[in-house]
């Protein structure tokens, strides 16, 4: 094989064999493909696109790099995957409580990057906590407990990781056939049986509209599937974070008052509306309806919390976690309540700008290598269609400074839009695609 061959195939619009697209993958993991080969195969997959069945050839190649892991236990393996998007914690409700309900969970997640938090980062927001741990003892842990958060190895996917950092510098990224390689190459390295995609849509999201939502969720659904993994999309709605809350350790906050207070809330009604797809999928829920159903008495119950504070220990954590979170979460040294500047209804706000907001106060990274400080963030976030009177509070600031908090008050300010007419109610899942 021949990477120049590949990349002369593409260019002309046609359509490497399966065999080339394997190749192509092993030279980006063993190096014998160059930064410069792997950038003009880049380029020519967004321009002129993959096949159906290229798609998932390069999906399975970039699997196969690396280790693929292999399970034997007693219930189905299942997984979740986000499109990103802010104040969106769900993957620590969703594991337990799928946990709970008879499902093993070895969630393979990533590190916040640009306006979007990252699930790793928020369990790293606990004392203790190690998200980085070998092959062995995610085994033992999924095993033990039902389910484990953590990030992937050196081994995993090592092809995707070569080719996401040279799209990353090539303008390439928007690619769709190469993002969902990137996002399936990695999951399906897990080896789950099935897998509910929650595609994100709206200003907080990487995807602004419908029609962008649903080209990605019906690529990776496609793909998925036909790499033989069960796999669902809902497209969900991102205009407001699904947390009243921005920030690691500020998640972390909102995903223990979810799981303790015994109450409905958007972050328990999207967890169930995904687990329970997976439920049916495994044949233990009559159907999606009623998998959200276990899901959702599952978190309402405080079993989920206790799965979860078990998960939490397992990973190095304190023990006592689930009944005692308050103590061991991080403080701010300053907070800063903004004001409404007049009465109205919250009708939009700028999702993207408020998670940016976030990594300006610290508590994100621009780029990889940047330290995140788990404290800061944004608390108490108002809801879209709430009305506020002038001068009630729309957001909490936690920041390391006072300047940093006068700062963040400014693009706060900015990204909220307050007006005398209620906005029109959104729905929390607009779409299905399986």
């Amino acid at each position: 094989m021949d990477a120049r061959a590949i990349i002369a195939t593409l260019r002309r619009a046609e359509q490497p064999s399966e065999d080339a697209l394997s190749w192509f993958a092993q030279g980006l993991a063993n190096g014998e493909v160059s930064d410069a080969q792997a950038g003009a195969f880049a380029m020519a997959v967004c321009l002129q696109g993959l096949s159906g069945a290229g798609r998932r050839a390069l999906t399975l190649a970039m699997r196969d790099s690396g280790d693929v892991l292999h399970w034997d236990l007693p219930g189905p393996v299942m997984d979740k995957h986000s499109t990103g998007g802010v104040g969106d914690c769900v993957s620590l409700l969703l594991a337990p409580a799928l946990a709970e309900c008879g499902v093993y969970v070895p969630m393979i997640s990533g590190r916040g990057l640009g306006h979007t938090g990252g699930t790793l980062d928020k369990m790293e927001a606990i004392p203790g906590v190690s998200t980085q741990i070998s092959e062995q003892r995610l085994h033992k842990i999924t095993a033990e407990v039902g389910c484990a958060i953590v990030g992937a190895t050196g081994r995993i996917a090592p092809a995707d990781k070569r080719l996401y950092a040279i799209r990353d510098v090539t303008a390439t990224v928007e690619s769709l056939d190469l993002i969902t390689a990137s996002i399936l190459s990695k999951k399906l390295a897990a080896s789950p049986e099935a897998l509910v995609l929650d595609v994100k849509i709206g200003s907080g999201a990487f995807m602004k509209t419908l029609e962008e939502a649903r080209a990605l969720a019906g690529s990776l659904v496609d793909t998925a599937n036909a790499a033989g993994c069960k796999t669902t999309a809902l497209i969900t709605d991102m205009n407001q974070p699904i947390a009243r809350a921005l920030g690691n350790g500020l998640e972390v906050a909102e995903v223990m008052q979810a799981l303790t207070a015994g109450e409905l809330c958007p972050l328990i009604e999207i967890t169930a509306e995904l687990s329970g797809v997976l439920l049916a999928h495994a044949g233990l829920a009559k159907n999606e309806v009623d998998g959200a159903r276990l899901i959702t008495e599952a978190l309402l119950s405080g079993r989920a919390a206790d799965r979860f504070g078990r998960m939490v220990a397992a990973q190095g954590g304190p023990d006592d976690f689930a009944s005692h979170w308050r103590r061991y979460l991080p403080v701010a040294p300053v907070i800063h309540e903004v004001a409404a500047p007049q009465a109205g209804y919250v009708s939009a706000m700028d999702g993207e700008a408020l998670g940016l907001c976030v990594v300006h106060l610290g508590g994100g990274r621009m780029v990889e290598g940047d330290q995140v400080d788990p404290a800061v963030g944004l608390s108490d976030v108002v809801r879209l269609g709430q009305w506020v009177e002038a001068g009630e509070t729309l957001v909490r600031i936690h920041a390391a400074r006072e300047s940093a908090a006068q700062e963040a008050e400014a693009a706060v300010l900015e990204a909220m839009t307050l007006t005398k007419r209620a906005p029109e109610q959104l729905p929390l899942i607009y779409e299905r695609i399986s």
